[in-house]
């Protein structure tokens, strides 16, 4: 790999570490408000609903600068909405109520992910071979899934009782921070680690593509995404590889919110617990990711779509469990199935999308649609939360929701293949003309 390829994975590390942090400390925020439970995922839907809205503009540009001048940019709108929620106390003095400022500010941090994502992943097409991707990408998820553990554990333990009392008894002389609960005091620590990684984008080398001057006329752009949205879904492979990544988002998403659910109301764990069982999944999505980097090539990608089945199936025996030790095995077993899954349709994703499109635009169209699901997903999760049904007939539907979407992809795949076989594009470095 080249020494940039480091760079990338080290400022994706701390900013997805902040992000999992702040998640965290903005639903202890809303339980110190006492806020209603169905307003917990709304807060994953103000984060994501950035990158359904800002999906035509951002590939543009994604593509208009050098790939780490747009992440030092976006990761720096992220400190800013990390900062607005610290002075959520003070949200009533515009008429805004307190808890929908937490989740404006999440949103914010939300827009600045949203413009992140296609230069972190676009500069990979552009620094690596289609033949590394496969490799790149499982390192890519695995360390991200490794911040997502110890983002998650981050904010579990700085809302802690032991950690944040430490916290809320500094005192600065002459100075009074406001800082008053555990979520306040984790807010500014949780800057830090957005500070570290805008550091890091820094370094991030200037791969020396170029793309044709970007239009900054906003109908030409919408219609420029709606032609890239088109041709990645009518490709053979493209369709495939999107339908997985995109299911896979919304329900990854929709399982955090429900493995907090659940340790509450199943295991009786408080949401400091609960966030290490988030991290269990994680440590199975990182086994898998790694994995499936080790073992599955480029060519054989689509050979793991039954493991998407077999998740789904899993996913329900979390309601037949309650020894916490079996329950961290399940959580990591779930997470291995679907890291081994989704990393090799993310690389042919990114490959197909190099080839057809250019690498702003391709993840643009891939955020857009991933991140529709999770909207959608994280919508009806909290219309069942707010209709009171129990988690675990939530956890059911769920589980056959997932096993049999995957099962009709994989009907897709094979009626494509009896009319051409499209696996033999796999590889190629522009398209057939």
């Amino acid at each position: 790999m080249k020494r940039g390829f480091y760079t990338i994975m080290a400022a994706q590390f701390f900013s997805s570490l902040a992000d999992n942090a702040l998640l965290i400390a903005s639903i202890a925020l809303l339980m110190e408000m006492q806020g209603p439970a169905w307003m917990t995922p709304l807060l994953k839907f103000f984060f994501t609903v950035s990158y359904v809205l800002l999906a035509p503009f951002v590939g543009a540009f994604a593509d208009s600068l050098p790939k780490g001048k747009v992440m030092f940019i976006t990761n720096t709108i992220k400190v800013c909405g990390c900062m607005m929620m610290f002075f959520y106390a003070s949200a009533g003095t515009l008429g805004v109520r307190s808890d929908i400022w937490v989740l404006m500010s999440y949103g914010l941090v939300g827009m600045g992910a949203a413009a992140y994502s296609p230069a972190k992943y676009g500069i990979l097409t552009e620094l690596l071979p289609a033949r590394q991707l496969v490799l790149a990408n499982g390192w890519i998820e695995g360390l991200t899934v490794t911040s997502i553990i110890l983002g998650t554990v981050l904010g579990g333990a700085l809302i802690s009782p032991r950690i944040s009392n430490v916290l809320l008894s500094i005192d600065i002389p002459h100075l009074d921070t406001g800082i008053d609960t555990p979520a306040e005091a984790a807010i500014p620590i949780i800057a830090l680690s957005y500070i570290i990684a805008a550091a890091f984008n820094l370094f991030i080398p200037d791969t020396g593509v170029r793309y044709e001057t970007q239009t900054r006329n906003p109908v030409r752009q919408v219609s420029e995404f709606a032609h890239c949205f088109s041709t990645l879904w009518k490709d053979k492979l493209g369709q495939i590889s999107l339908s997985i990544t995109t299911l896979f988002w919304g329900a990854g998403a929709t399982l955090q919110f429900i493995v907090l659910a659940w340790a509450d109301k199943h295991l009786g764990l408080a949401l400091d617990k609960a966030a290490i069982l988030q991290g269990m999944t994680a440590v199975g999505v990182a086994m898998g990711a790694v994995f499936a980097a080790r073992f599955i090539p480029l060519k054989k990608s689509l050979n793991v779509l039954p493991a998407g089945v077999a998740m789904g199936l899993v996913v329900i025996a979390m309601i037949a469990v309650t020894w916490l030790p079996l329950v961290y095995a399940l959580l990591i077993f779930i997470g291995a199935l679907a890291g081994f899954f989704v990393v090799p349709m993310n690389a042919l994703l990114q490959h197909r999308g190099h080839v057809l499109l250019s690498a702003g635009h391709s993840i643009a169209v891939q955020n857009f649609n991933e991140n529709t699901s999770i909207l959608i997903m994280l919508a009806l999760y909290s219309f069942m939360v707010g209709q009171e049904l129990h988690i675990n007939a939530i956890i059911v539907l769920f589980g056959l929701f997932l096993s049999g979407a995957t099962w009709m992809v994989m009907r897709l795949h094979r009626r494509n293949q009896l009319k051409a076989d499209s696996l033999h594009l796999i590889g190629m470095e522009k398209p057939l003309e």
